[in-house]
């Protein structure tokens, strides 16, 4: 019997995971600056993990609903942003929280093979960018494609992204820009040499 493969076109669904479970976070303002800069091909929703209950090994017998309606989202998507702060050098437990469900039960990753980018915004110098090392090596290890330039440390400032996503500085908009454009080509390549089911 013969597969046919059909290429994945545009428009691409992009899930969006923010690392911080905040109303307010400045992340979340982030994700919508980029939502907001993004090139047409991409259609956006937010992948939600906050029901999640901590991950027990246990549970992977009885998976629940829940967790089974995380990884849904998760593999629906073409393609998944991960918009997150730094919490002490790393990411927030809850998003390695449900990275962790995704990925279970052995066998059953939702994150394999799926087209991804990191970025994130913080009060400090450095951005995000230790944060973003740690949830890079969890990523090559569950074997998510990952963009890898350019990198996206935004040093946020007060008033810098407004709470509608519109972004006061201009080279900031337009570096944001740029980084949605790539992953837009990052997405489309991927997709072709590893077509979606």
């Amino acid at each position: 019997m013969q597969i046919e493969i059909v290429e994945h076109e545009p428009p691409y669904r992009v899930g969006v995971i923010i690392g911080s479970l905040s109303r307010e976070s400045i992340n979340r303002r982030l994700a919508t600056a980029l939502e907001r800069v993004a090139p047409p091909e991409f259609e956006f929703f937010e992948i939600s993990y906050a029901d999640l209950p901590l991950y027990d090994r246990d549970l992977d017998a009885d998976y629940p609903q829940t967790a089974l309606d995380f990884k849904a989202a998760v593999r629906s998507a073409d393609a998944v942003l991960f918009v997150t702060p730094e919490y002490n050098r790393s990411i927030p437990g809850a998003l390695k929280n449900a990275i962790d469900w995704g990925s279970r039960p052995w066998g059953q990753n939702a994150w394999s093979d799926k087209p991804t980018a990191v970025i994130g915004a913080s009060p400090g110098q450095i951005g995000t960018a230790v944060g973003q090392q740690s949830l890079r090596a969890t990523l090559s290890f569950l074997n998510a494609r990952q963009m890898t330039t350019p990198e996206a440390y935004i040093h946020f400032t007060p008033g810098l992204i407004e709470a509608d996503g519109e972004v006061t500085v201009p080279a900031t908009e337009g570096f944001l820009r740029t980084f949605m454009a790539k992953f837009l080509e990052y997405t489309a390549r991927v997709l072709t040499v590893i077509p979606r089911p």
